[in-house]
């Protein structure tokens, strides 16, 4: 795969990262899309914000899924998805529970352990729309979210999931929290927070009574927001016990589906030392590039146009390799240029 070379000015983690965030993006190839909410459990809907090609039965389809505090829109899923379905794919951008305005869905929470709802679009996909190859990328949280998916299927994983990327998955959660908790990330920390409690203020007025929030004005970290709210209201004795039970790392050694894991060595709040446990590192299903800049889910590197954003070109390469579909596609392409 090409190397990753980055943007001569961000070689800094905190700049690559800040830069990802803010960089202005726009996505004239992308169509307008079409909303599904997917049941995952009785009560509790996702939505996505699917892009079908005119025979999406004849096509590969990507599956996202995005980050802590992100939604569909954040620019890695519009960027990933123009990719996608410039290659002639069906682009699936979801929004994790309670994200991109749909806290009206469900009266429940979105946590780093919901691996079920994504199996359940994976089942819907399949049996519904009777879809012949469907991949899934997830980005940090999501990323964990979608190995774990992968680990828990293990043998048992369908045919049609043919492929799973995660890029700076936040795979072993603990570790996370507590780099997020050193003074050098004190902005990630504060924006993760901040965002966490102004959701969860309008999720409690949508369901009266429901949330006690007393505890939460003391809430200053991700780990005090895990113990008050997360483990309280999803069904974990606390914080360190949700982490323990939702790190993808955990069963990272059961994944039988071809993967691709893309992290960098500097990423300021995903340790790259979780990287290097045997469970992820032993499996020969599962592929590591680790460039040692590009922050958090940022990889902006010094090339241009579609090559700026390095990851999302690594991705879209890995899927196609997988992909007979797609190799079928660019076959009559080609065929029809003759």
């Amino acid at each position: 795969m090409e190397t990753f070379e980055p943007h001569p000015l961000l070689r800094n983690p905190h700049a690559q990262t800040f830069a990802s965030a803010f960089w202005p993006r726009r996505f004239p190839r992308l169509p307008p899309s079409t909303p599904r909410d997917f049941e995952t459990e009785p009560g509790t809907s996702i939505r996505g914000e699917c892009h079908w090609q005119s025979q999406p039965r004849e096509r590969p389809t990507l599956v996202l899924v995005h980050g802590l505090e992100g939604s569909c829109e954040s620019g890695y899923m519009l960027g990933l998805a123009e990719r996608a379905f410039m290659a002639g794919w069906n682009a699936v951008r979801l929004n994790q529970r309670n994200c991109g305005g749909t806290e009206s869905l469900t009266p429940t929470l979105y946590n780093s352990g919901l691996s079920c709802d994504f199996r359940a679009v994976l089942n819907e996909l399949i049996e519904g729309n009777s879809l012949p190859e469907i991949f899934f990328a997830g980005y940090s949280m999501g990323g964990n979210l979608v190995l774990k998916m992968a680990g828990e299927l293990a043998d048992a994983a369908p045919r049609q999931l043919r492929g799973i990327a995660a890029v700076c998955p936040a795979l072993e959660l603990a570790q996370c929290v507590d780099a997020v908790d050193l003074p050098s990330n004190f902005v990630y920390q504060r924006h993760f927070v901040k965002g966490l409690k102004n959701r969860m203020r309008r999720k409690a007025r949508l369901f009266p009574g429901k949330f006690d929030l007393g505890r939460m004005a003391r809430v200053r970290t991700l780990r005090e927001f895990d113990d008050v709210i997360t483990a309280t209201y999803c069904g974990f004795r606390d914080a360190s016990d949700y982490y323990a039970q939702c790190s993808a790392l955990r069963i990272a050694g059961e994944i039988r589906v071809p993967t691709l894991v893309v992290t960098s060595q500097d990423d300021p709040f995903v340790p790259f030392a979780s990287f290097s446990d045997p469970a992820l590192a032993t499996n020969s299903h599962i592929r590591l590039i680790a460039p040692p800049h590009g922050g958090h889910c940022a990889f902006i590197s010094r090339g241009r146009g579609d090559n700026r954003f390095w990851a999302e070109g690594r991705v879209m390469e890995f899927f196609k390799e997988l992909s007979t579909l797609s190799l079928n596609h660019e076959e009559i392409k080609e065929s029809r240029r003759k």
